[in-house]
């Protein structure tokens, strides 16, 4: 299965308006087409899932085509988001590369004050001058933090989170899957409908011309 895509919002909104120039409902399409393109994995599984929605809606030819344009502007656009992560990735490295040297600094500057505090500490032991206060300011100088969290519990709130992210994109695609295929029925009841009235309107037309003609 394809990596889930969270932000969709380019390609969302042109295959919204194709939707709409099709007379097809984005609203129940629209989410089930998306889901279909992140789920299937080669350009033929995208094709033919695609051509099941929309062949309600349009002829054999026309779909196809439509099926086509759909998949190209969803490649198209996945290569952009690709190039543009990448980029993002990249200045966040450089950021944490910056981070990461400005902290060695500081360590480095907190070993040389250590140092010093020790000579100074040596000094004044060695005239027997040294202070509960400065044993009570080297305690205070221990680093102590109320939030520290283990590295694992740390990946484990991560992975918690990512799999919580997946469930409900997961729930929302199954949901528009199945509201899909509720409005696909409907409309095919309703074209049946429709047939079968318009079939009915062709008898009576005919029957009242054929009295008609006894008539005269």
């Amino acid at each position: 299965m394809a990596a889930p895509v969270t932000d969709a919002g380019e390609f969302e909104s042109w295959l919204n308006d194709r939707l709409d120039s099709l007379d097809v409902d984005r609203e129940v399409y629209g989410a089930y087409i998306l889901g279909v393109l992140q789920e299937e994995e080669s350009d033929e599984e995208k094709d033919d899932a695609l051509q099941g929605i929309l062949s309600a809606f349009l002829d054999e030819e026309t779909v196809a085509d439509i099926c086509k344009q759909i998949i190209k502007q969803w490649t198209e656009w996945r290569s952009r988001s690709a190039a543009k992560k990448d980029a993002d990735d990249a200045e966040v490295q450089a950021i944490a590369s910056m981070i990461e040297k400005q902290a060695q600094i500081v360590v480095k500057h907190k070993e040389v004050s250590e140092e010093s505090k020790k000579r100074k500490e040596a000094l004044l032991a060695q005239y027997a001058t040294v202070t509960d206060e400065e044993d009570t300011e080297a305690e205070e100088e221990e680093p102590t933090s109320g939030n520290h969290f283990p590295t694992n519990e740390k990946s484990l709130f991560k992975n918690t989170n990512v799999e919580e992210v997946m469930n409900r994109q997961k729930q929302k695609r199954d949901q528009a899957r199945e509201d899909a295929q509720k409005k696909k029925e409907t409309d095919k009841m309703q074209r049946e409908k429709d047939k079968l009235a318009k079939q009915d309107r062709k008898e009576k037309e005919k029957k009242r011309t054929q009295k008609g003609e006894r008539k005269r």
